[in-house]
């Protein structure tokens, strides 16, 4: 498909709304020290011992869902005939999708350009929200259970998504979050301190608006659930609809545009900025 507005690959790939296979760096390194692995004759457990990592660890990096260290790659090098392939390959590594769920991955994309990012969340604090902690509470509670590697990974994603609020001051963050999610207490009360910190230092910013819903509200704009809402550099409007183990990215206009009404007016409903904080920090008090 021609993206007409001169956009990236990532904004002409938006009227598909079904996520393609995943296939990132990572992987096809990890593909890559698999075969070589497998042509030596060596077992993950053998080539565990020689590269001096668990064999868990390794298993991670031929999975694609770990970035290998320095010392790994060299080491993995000298056990696998010392061609230059992988310290070559690993070069071009990114560890930007890594431990991201692949139907989110566009949209992870897209909010690194965005130049307006605003999100309505209802079943977690959102993952830009999120303390170290929390994003460890919430994958812990992951079906079926996590290795480490895996929690690791999806922890340090989470963690690398949250530099976006930092580098990019003059883009507006707007959030609206359910005030029954910072009570819920997650993790437990060292850890719901911790968000309560986090949240508050994070939303400080004056490009960044944080909005509670309160449980008493009688109105709600809403209920339909989640969303995310983004403005492209070219100025298109685009949404993101998330459930069970899936994503949608949606850039049909009329829905889309309909889905702006609802947080407008979902913001009307919510707690104003100063009243939001005044809320967070006297639940912080309490604990």
């Amino acid at each position: 498909m021609t993206n007409s507005t001169g956009g990236s690959d990532d904004l002409a790939a938006c009227e598909v709304e079904r996520e393609p296979e995943p296939s990132d760096s990572l992987r096809t390194f990890g593909s890559v020290v698999q075969a070589l692995r497998e042509h030596a004759g060596l077992s993950r457990a053998e080539f565990a011992d020689l590269v001096r990592f668990s064999k868990h660890t390794v298993e991670s990096v031929e999975l694609g869902r770990r970035m290998p260290d320095e010392s790994f790659v060299e080491r993995a090098e000298e056990a696998l005939g010392d061609t230059g392939a992988l310290r070559r390959a690993a070069r071009h590594l990114t560890r930007g999708e890594a431990g991201l769920a692949a139907w989110f991955r566009r949209w992870a994309r897209l909010e690194k350009v965005a130049v307006s990012l605003y999100t309505y969340e209802c079943r977690l604090v959102p993952g830009l929200l999120q303390s170290e902690g929390y994003a460890r509470a919430v994958f812990d509670n992951s079906i079926p259970p996590l290795s480490d590697d895996q929690l690791e990974a999806q922890v340090v994603a989470r963690m690398e998504r949250q530099k976006t609020l930092h580098e990019r001051p003059n883009v507006p963050f707007s959030f609206i979050v359910e005030e029954h999610l910072f009570r819920r207490g997650l993790g437990g009360r060292d850890v719901t301190r911790g968000l309560l910190d986090h949240v508050l230092e994070l939303t400080a910013p004056r490009n960044v608006t944080l909005q509670v819903m309160p449980m008493d509200a009688e109105f709600h704009a809403c209920l339909d659930g989640p969303m995310r809402l983004l403005e492209t550099p070219e100025r298109r409007r685009l949404a993101y609809s998330e459930g069970q183990q899936n994503g949608r990215l949606i850039s049909g206009a009329k829905e889309v545009s309909l889905l702006y009404q609802c947080y407008d007016t979902l913001r009307s409903q919510a707690l104003n900025p100063k009243d939001s904080r005044g809320l967070l920090e006297r639940l912080r008090g309490e604990l």
